[in-house]
């Protein structure tokens, strides 16, 4: 029985071992296709050749033998370092790297892209400036394509013009840092094939990428933060990107991307946001936020969405100078509709 027990377990054991070493040769071994290939195929040779022993009622040999493996393949995993100087692709060409001077924010790059097709774009970084003092509202985008659960997070920082309405919109995205014509892969996030990115957008570049060019659903949220926080996040994500300037990380697919990286900034500026399973599926982000107060109130989220899906009034106003308005219109938080409620739902997320 016992040993039944010990077998099943090896068994179990040498089988993750085996999937997870060709998935992490498969993803990452620096060597041709034929090449990578082939020694994919050699390690579940080889892990097969263990499992066969287990079954046969070997114990130690396949045991010690997959150790082996293993002890050779974490030692070349680990010396992996992500790299910063690479032939990056346009979009993720440049982080979004600032600094403060008195009141101004000057950000270094700034993406203001006229996208044709989903991979070919009138390429424009812009160096910008903007008021601290002006930061005015913050909201967040939910962009979907059809995986349940799954979606893309934008962040937009709106500043306020001299009559104190939000007339400038800065979006931010955390992203995987490809290299030029290199695919993306959600399996290959969790193998250090990839860098991350913090990105500053133009939000008529960010938004209708998605929306107009992708093809996505796009949901756009008012987050009900205080002026400090809101601040205190802008400001942690520049300096996230001068990090990752100076001393690049690797993307992963559920540990370091687009929600799982602002919640670390997050509970830096605001004490005791709990962890939560919806962190780790970034579709799942509106419904965290607001059951801690974090979305306009009086609002169930149901409600929240329909109002706030703004797909098909960014298609509308692809080309029009007022893009950043027209999409905003009915949203709550953004509408003349509901001033009371819009004004209950001021604060800092609990």
């Amino acid at each position: 029985m016992i040993d039944s027990l010990f077998a099943g377990l090896l068994l179990t054991s040498l089988l993750l071992a085996t999937l997870w070493g060709g998935l992490a040769l498969g993803h990452r071994l620096p060597a041709s296709r034929s090449v990578r290939w082939l020694t994919v195929l050699a390690w579940l040779g080889a892990g097969g050749v263990w499992g066969l022993l287990v079954w046969q009622g070997a114990r130690l040999a396949p045991l010690a033998g997959m150790a082996i493996q293993m002890i050779a393949l974490l030692a070349w995993w680990r010396q992996l370092r992500p790299a910063g100087d690479r032939d990056w692709a346009d979009d993720v060409a440049h982080l979004a790297t600032g600094e403060v001077a008195g009141h101004r924010l000057i950000l270094h790059h700034v993406r203001h892209f006229d996208w044709e097709t989903r991979d070919r774009a009138r390429v424009v970084w812009e160096r910008r400036e903007y008021d601290l003092r002006a930061l005015a509202s913050l909201d967040l985008f939910v962009s979907r394509w059809g995986r349940p659960g799954i979606a893309h997070v934008l962040l937009s920082f709106g500043f306020a013009d001299e009559r104190g309405e939000s007339d400038d919109f800065l979006a931010f995205s955390v992203e995987v840092r490809r290299e030029r014509r290199e695919d993306f892969s959600e399996i290959g996030g969790f193998f250090k094939r990839y860098e991350l990115a913090v990105i500053a957008a133009d939000e008529r570049d960010a938004v209708r990428l998605r929306s107009n060019v992708r093809g996505e659903s796009v949901t756009l949220y008012r987050v009900m933060l205080g002026d400090r926080a809101r601040r205190d996040l802008l400001m942690a994500l520049v300096e996230e990107a001068n990090r990752l300037e100076e001393q690049p990380r690797f993307y992963h697919t559920v540990t370091a991307n687009c929600t799982t990286l602002v919640f670390g900034l997050m509970r830096q500026i605001i004490e005791g946001l709990p962890v939560d399973h919806r962190l780790l599926l970034s579709g799942l982000l509106p419904s965290y936020v607001h059951d801690h107060g974090g979305l306009v109130s009086g609002y169930g989220l149901a409600e929240l969405r329909r109002l706030g899906d703004i797909t098909e009034r960014a298609r509308a106003a692809h080309a029009a100078p007022d893009f950043s308005h027209r999409i905003r219109e009915g949203v709550p938080g953004w509408s003349d509709e509901a001033p009371s409620r819009q004004k209950a739902g001021r604060g800092v997320p609990r």
